[in-house]
């Protein structure tokens, strides 16, 4: 009988295997608290999200253009302001009525009841034949394409279109000036919403040079009488102008330049429009003074703050129309210092700390 052995030879450890660069990266660093390891791993999640690669930049030339042209155009205390904010609030327009912008939480639940009260107002045009216009213009990144977004986004598409006309034709350029935009009218029962009019003659075809003088001129003359007589066929014109601040517009343009889903947003001419604020600034007012009319008068919209200005421009439509089951409660909210008329609203050249 063979002899037990007394003693077991100790079982080898396996082999550790060296952690790779993204393992190192994970371990809680010595010290740190859970809350600092979240915060830094969220700050690293949204970097590498919004921060271009090569790739993206070859793809998406209007990075380059958009910085280019604030090298050249755009004053460096300006870029400074702007680049160096950490939040929306630290560059509000001093000329803007509130410090800060409207809370999330509270946004979302008045614009959903809006929309309540949208969905309302198309049954009630849609039952009574009416003919609604709204034109929405202002400068580039204004916020008009996302504020026509929240107006349309629950209604019935059968009754409510978005018009964004790209530039003319051949054909369009020897036609009435007008004519284009008659054929885009609504019929009984339909809203139509402008993603900028007639007025791109008195803005970017004036500012630009694609029209002469003789030819904006004549637009000057002509567009108060345009819009008279579709007030007096029946529809109901309603002509909003968002106001925004250089400073805010920077940013958004900034941001817009790094945003891959955003770049359909941005063309040539409206990164060159970024030099010409004093141009696009005197086109405003000159259009202002003519244009705004008894029969067909301008709203103007401070969007510094989108959200303030999505929701008081529907509660500005809404208290204008007298439809069924309306909530008159909902809409008393309606800010003065947001949105009125031009003759209520004006900010002298949409100036802020910079006018250069």
């Amino acid at each position: 009988m063979k002899k037990r052995a007394t003693s077991q030879t100790a079982p080898k450890k396996p082999t550790r295997k060296p952690r790779s660069a993204v393992a190192r990266a994970k371990k809680k660093p010595s010290g740190a608290t859970k809350q600092q390891v979240s915060k830094s791993a969220a700050k690293a999640k949204r970097s590498s999200r919004t921060s271009p690669s090569h790739a993206t930049t070859e793809a998406f030339p209007m990075i380059a253009e958009i910085d280019k042209q604030v090298q050249a155009s755009i004053p460096p205390d300006l870029v400074h302001t702007v680049k160096s904010a950490t939040s929306k609030n630290q560059i509000i327009s001093p000329s803007y009525p509130y410090p800060r912008t409207m809370k999330g939480s509270v946004y979302d639940k008045q614009i959903h009841l809006l929309q309540i009260e949208l969905v309302k107002m198309q049954s009630w045009v849609i039952a009574s034949g009416e003919r609604i216009v709204l034109l929405f213009e202002g400068r580039d990144a204004a916020g008009k394409g996302g504020t026509i977004k929240r107006f349309t986004e629950n209604l019935n598409p059968r009754g409510a279109r978005v018009v964004a006309l790209a530039k003319p034709t051949e054909t369009e350029r020897g036609q009435w000036y007008f004519q284009r935009y008659v054929q885009k009218m609504p019929t009984k029962g339909e809203i139509v919403f402008f993603d900028r009019s007639w007025y791109n003659r008195a803005g970017v075809e004036n500012v630009m040079g694609f029209c002469n003088p003789t030819e904006y001129l004549e637009f000057m003359r002509q567009a108060p009488e345009f819009e008279r007589m579709l007030v007096r066929s029946g529809i109901r014109l309603f002509k909003f102008w968002f106001s925004v601040s250089r400073e805010e517009q920077l940013r958004r343009f900034m941001s817009r330049a790094h945003d891959p889903l955003k770049q359909w947003k941005l063309s040539p001419m409206d990164v060159e429009s970024l030099g010409r604020w004093q141009e696009y600034t005197k086109a405003k007012e000159d259009m202002l003074f003519y244009t705004n009319t008894a029969d067909a008068p301008r709203t103007v919209v401070r969007s510094d703050d989108k959200k303030r200005a999505r929701l008081n421009a529907m509660m500005f439509l809404l208290n204008s129309l007298h439809y069924d089951g309306k909530d008159k409660s909902l809409l008393a909210d309606l800010d003065p210092l947001i949105v009125g008329s031009a003759d209520d609203i004006y900010e002298t050249g949409e100036s802020s700390r910079n006018t250069s």
